[in-house]
């Protein structure tokens, strides 16, 4: 027997995102995001679905992700970019073995891949205002790599504030890049999920889409129709009966103020439910909405299911097409990618049947 719980994976949905953000793309290639476990919704299982709908370019943190994402995508002809570049000479011999793309930004990483025998192909990261990652001396950099037989898919950078479209950092940012990609006369990929909303005049060569695909509205004030892909979903385990003036769950942080049925959820912290949410996070039960009571615990929550005809077996909905994960999110102070990769390992992804 396992735990009844499930994050089931839409996708039918994520086919619906693709497209969209296909077409919004125009000219311009996409490379899907898949890093940590495709924002936690499973990489095989998004990565294999994404492939079948046509998508040649996926984006990933490392060469460990990159090497297990090789496995399910086998066709060499389609690029995974490893956008951490290589930390070491290990990472640098992954890149030949599972023919995978880094992005590089440091003299260090160069030497690792020249150490290694490295001949592929490799993206050059710039700084354009994040002040994060990037390289330098980017023409230093790229005429090194090609001294050494490594040639250039690209220049890229990551914008910083696209989720706000009227900041002026965007524009800075986007005019920089351009100056850079001129001067380079490289393909160029700047835009994430939000700057294809919010400065879709730079599209360039290539965008990298990463929590639109998943359903979460980048730019929550301009929404482009996504679907959410996940929902997170527990089983009503048990069911009490709690009296006036009784407490519920840690610390006695919720004292019941009139006699109520609380429902025991069999999810917790441990799999991804934000303990922020205590006393203030809801859930769905049969399009209704319940209010979490107490203190969030590791294997449970407990929820104030009233007068509704709730029963052991009853599935609640934690976040997806009824309680959308970016309201969650609001609730829990925080933000949809963070409860996205949050999910644990023991939560099982399953497609929507």
């Amino acid at each position: 027997m396992t735990r009844p719980v499930c994050a089931w994976i839409n996708l039918e949905h994520l086919q619906h995102n693709y497209r969209l953000l296909t077409r919004l793309a125009g000219e311009a290639e996409l490379m899907a995001i898949v890093k940590a476990n495709a924002y936690g919704h499973g990489m095989a299982l998004i990565s294999n679905a994404l492939y079948n709908d046509g998508c040649r370019h996926f984006g990933v943190t490392d060469a460990r992700e990159g090497a297990e994402l090789r496995q399910t995508i086998t066709d060499t002809d389609c690029m995974i970019a490893l956008l951490s570049g290589v930390f070491d000479l290990q990472d640098a011999h992954a890149a030949i073995a599972h023919r995978l793309t880094p992005a590089i930004f440091s003299d260090m990483q160069l030497a690792l891949l020249k150490q290694a025998g490295f001949d592929g192909s490799v993206w050059i990261k710039v700084d354009t205002g994040m002040n994060r990652l990037g390289a330098d001396d980017p023409p230093r950099l790229i005429e090194q790599c090609r001294q050494h037989g490594i040639s250039i898919a690209g220049v890229m950078s990551h914008l910083s504030c696209a989720d706000m479209p009227e900041h002026p950092l965007n524009r800075q940012q986007a005019d920089r890049f351009e100056n850079i990609r001129r001067e380079l006369c490289l393909p160029a990929s700047l835009l994430n999920s939000a700057g294809m909303i919010t400065l879709p005049q730079h599209r360039g060569d290539m965008v990298r889409p990463g929590i639109a695909l998943y359903g979460a509205e980048p730019v929550p004030q301009q929404p482009l129709g996504l679907k959410p892909v996940m929902q997170l979903s527990g089983q009503i385990i048990h069911i009490r009966n709690v009296r006036r003036g009784e407490y519920v769950s840690y610390a006695a942080s919720f004292q019941a103020p009139h006699d109520m049925r609380i429902g025991i959820v069999a999810l917790g912290y441990a799999d991804g439910i934000p303990r922020l949410l205590s006393g203030k996070g809801q859930a769905m039960l049969n399009g209704q909405r319940l209010s979490i009571v107490g203190r969030v615990c590791m294997d449970y929550t407990m929820l104030d299911i009233g007068a509704h005809e709730a029963t052991v077996g009853d599935t609640v909905e934690f976040w997806g097409p009824h309680l959308h994960a970016s309201e969650v999110a609001g609730m829990a102070n925080t933000i949809a990618y963070e409860l996205f990769t949050g999910i644990a390992s023991r939560v099982p992804r399953r497609p929507r049947p």
